[in-house]
Formats: C-alpha cells, sequence, structure tokens
C-alpha cells in the first residue's frame, strides 16, 4: 500500500463503507469527501463527515499507519487543526488531538477489493515503458482524448511558474522576459543554460538601440558569449572583436561565466549559427512578443521567425574556418520548436498572469496546428497506438510518460483510475 493509493480509494470512495465506524465504534456516514489538496496541510480540504449524530464540516488527513500522525508532529501545526477524520490503512496507534481528545479515525484495510490492490500491484511492478502497457485495450478514446487536454494544460501551467518566476525578475517586463527565454531556446538543450546567461547579461534596451546593424548586435552576442577572445585572421570576426571592445566599455559588459559546447552536435545547431540567427531575429523584428500576443494566425508567428543568419555565416559554421555555401535558415523544425517550447508556453502563461482566457486558448489552438513532435517519447507511444498527430498530443504524451509513467502514479492518471476501478 502507498499513500496515493490510499488517497484514490478514499476520493473515489473504492472501499467497502457499509456499517462504517471509527475505531472508537461511532458511525460515520460520508457526505462529501473534500477536495485534493496540493498545498499545505491536509490531504483532503472542505469535507463534510457525520459521526455518530453530529455533522462535521472540515478536513481529511490521510496515512498507511495511524501513528505517522505523530511521527509528522501534526498536532503541533496549525495546518491540521481542522481534521475531522483520520483515514487510515493500519491503525496501529490511538491518535489524540493537541486538546487532548481522540482523533476520529477510520481504518480501511479490511474494507478495499481484494482485485483493485492486485491491479496496483501489477501496475507498481510492471518494468514495461509505461505501467499500463498489457491493459491499453480496456481504456476508450474519449477517455484519452480528455485526458491529453488536461495533460497539455497542466504542462502549460508548469511551464508558466518558470515564465512567471522569471517575470519577477525582469520587474514585470514582457519584452525582456521573452528575451531571455527565446534566447535559452535558440541554446538547444546544451547550451540552453549558456544562451540565458548571454540574454540576461544584454537588456533588451540596449539591443533596440542597435538593432539595425547586425554586426553590432553580433558582436554584443558573440562576445557576452565569450566567441570573441581569439586571435582571428579574417576581416569579419576581427572587425567584431573590435566592436565587442567598444561596447564592452560603454555598457559594461562581460563575457558569461561558461564555455559553449560543439560537440556531438550537426553543423546547423552550432552555437555560432544559433547565435547569427538570434542576431538577425532581432534585426528584423521590434517589440517581438507584443506582436507574438497580438498574432492572429499561426501563420504569422511562422513568418517573423523565418530568418536566417547574415551573408558570411552562409560560407561558415565558426569564424575563420569556410565552408561550402550553405544559406543558415532557422528550419521550420527549430521554428516549430521556439513555437511549441517558448511562445506557446509564454502566450498561455500572459494569459494566466492577466486572467484572460483569450490567450491561453490561442496557445492551446496553435498547439493543435503544428506538426507532432518526434522524439523517443512520442515513437514509443505510437507503437502502442496513441495517437499522436499534432504537436497537442505530442506535448500531452511526454507530459504523461515524465510525471505520470515514470513516477507510477497510476492512481492519479485517468488511464490508471479507469483501470483501477474496472471491476474493482
Amino acid at each position: 500500500m502507498k499513500e496515493d493509493l490510499l488517497q484514490y480509494i478514499w476520493q473515489f470512495q473504492y472501499f467497502n463503507n457499509s456499517e462504517l465506524v471509527t475505531s472508537s465504534g461511532e458511525p460515520i456516514q460520508v457526505i462529501k469527501t473534500g477536495n485534493y489538496n496540493t498545498n499545505q496541510g491536509a490531504d483532503f480540504i472542505d469535507a463534510k463527515i457525520k459521526i455518530g449524530k453530529t455533522t462535521w464540516a472540515g478536513n481529511v488527513e490521510l496515512h498507511l499507519n495511524s501513528s505517522d500522525w505523530n511521527v509528522h508532529n501534526h498536532s503541533a501545526d496549525s495546518n491540521f487543526n481542522n481534521v475531522i477524520l483520520h483515514v487510515v490503512w493500519n491503525n496501529n496507534v490511538l491518535i489524540k488531538d493537541k486538546h487532548g481528545n481522540n482523533l476520529a479515525t477510520v481504518e480501511l484495510k479490511n474494507r478495499v477489493p481484494k482485485l483493485l490492490l492486485e491491479k496496483y500491484r501489477m501496475l507498481m511492478d510492471s518494468s514495461h515503458f509505461i505501467p499500463c502497457e498489457n491493459q491499453l485495450p480496456e481504456v476508450n478514446e474519449l477517455t484519452l482524448s480528455n485526458w491529453k487536454q488536461r495533460l497539455v494544460a497542466e504542462r502549460l501551467i508548469e511551464k508558466s511558474k518558470n515564465t512567471l518566476a522569471i517575470l519577477k525578475e525582469t520587474n514585470f517586463h514582457w519584452e525582456e522576459t521573452f528575451w531571455w527565454l527565446i534566447a535559452a531556446n535558440f541554446g538547444i538543450k546544451v547550451n540552453s543554460d549558456l544562451f540565458q546567461k548571454v540574454a540576461r547579461s544584454i537588456p533588451v534596451s540596449i539591443l533596440a538601440k542597435h538593432k539595425n546593424s547586425i554586426p553590432q548586435v553580433e558582436a554584443l552576442l558573440f562576445g557576452t558569449a565569450g566567441l570573441l577572445v581569439s586571435e582571428f585572421i579574417e576581416k569579419y570576426p576581427l572587425m567584431l572583436k573590435k566592436e565587442f571592445s567598444f561596447y564592452q566599455k560603454k555598457y559594461n559588459l562581460k563575457a558569461v561565466d561558461g564555455e559553449l559546447s560543439f560537440l556531438r552536435m550537426r553543423p546547423a545547431n552550432f552555437p555560432t549559427i544559433r547565435l547569427a540567427q538570434l542576431a538577425m531575429l532581432i534585426h528584423e523584428s521590434e517589440h517581438l512578443f507584443s506582436k507574438i500576443k497580438d498574432a492572429t494566425s499561426l501563420k504569422e508567428i511562422k513568418k517573423m521567425l523565418d530568418v536566417s543568419a547574415n551573408d558570411y555565416w552562409h560560407y561558415h559554421y565558426i569564424f575563420d574556418e569556410t565552408s561550402g555555401y550553405k544559406v543558415k535558415t532557422i528550419g521550420k523544425q527549430m521554428i516549430d520548436n521556439i513555437i511549441i517550447n517558448t511562445i506557446i508556453p509564454t502566450l498561455f502563461a500572459y494569459g494566466l498572469n492577466h486572467n484572460e482566457e483569450v490567450y491561453k486558448d490561442k496557445a492551446i489552438k496553435w498547439l493543435e496546428e503544428i506538426a507532432a513532435e518526434k522524439n523517443n517519447i512520442t515513437k514509443a507511444f505510437e507503437k502502442l497506438n496513441f495517437l499522436n498527430k499534432n504537436a497537442l498530443d505530442s506535448q500531452a504524451l511526454i507530459q504523461l510518460k515524465n510525471e505520470y509513467c515514470n513516477k507510477k502514479l497510476c492512481p492519479h492518471c485517468a488511464i490508471g483510475n479507469t483501470l483501477l476501478k474496472r471491476n474493482k
């Protein structure tokens, strides 16, 4: 038995509640189980329970053993003052509240169907890609579809926490916040943190002053990223180095700590190329987040992001080393990546922050219009016949795998819930 299963059993009342009594023999009637609480305090709040002849309104706390109440020192915690019922799997010790009164306790271990416990054990013991892999035909498509919508909302809310934390750091400057986030996205995973450090070091107010000059923007970005310290041969990097030396003193800029990685990376993803593309995006746009926020179609967004690095980079992947001619466009896949991982979460966070559903709805709508992501997680789900027809599907599947399947939180998953309660 685990506490998350006990919470599930209580929430959905999956136990024999006939002649339900407390440990002291008083009859219990559950009028309202309460709402699951994700904050501090009891597991379920706003419950209504009739104990004996008295109807109580308050909270319900769950433990595997009643003695856990003392282990966690709940009697000394004001968050647990309003507990009206202690639901336990095993009632191994009498519990008293802070006033010395017996705490109403109910034991469930002999009231839960054995089939439910066996199904739960099978899920917990599973070593498959997802615990319920062998039971999926039992789940209908409507359940999966509704669950995907909730998973995507969860994922966007979770990502919004990071966005809103950065928003506070920027003193609620949305353009600055977006600059930090999109810069990190251009860094791909391996260079993401360092790219954001670069963005944090160069305010959008400075970029705005120099956006009309690509060499100046590149000098600011490459210099702050620590890529202009070498002794160059070609004129272009020599010029950038000279430019950065001037602006470094003017704006008191410092190269960020850390070293950009080029290892095990396709040349198209080299940090030099991504910084050059980021510089061009700055050059060709103004008040970028405001324009994105006001865009009415995904087509507009893709057009804004459809830029290429300047001419020097058509013949280079790194400074001083020429290569065959290739226009260094951001590319369709990278554009989709930026929309999925930066634009849509930031737009959703903006809607949350301003309590405006139109932006949240737009974010969800755009996810449905973008091609599905292809990665190890989505490919594995596709083999199990999960639909993955757009980015909403793929984001839902990633959330499902990372936050539920990997952690084996089956009782909290709509699929696991369906499987556990069937023929309970």
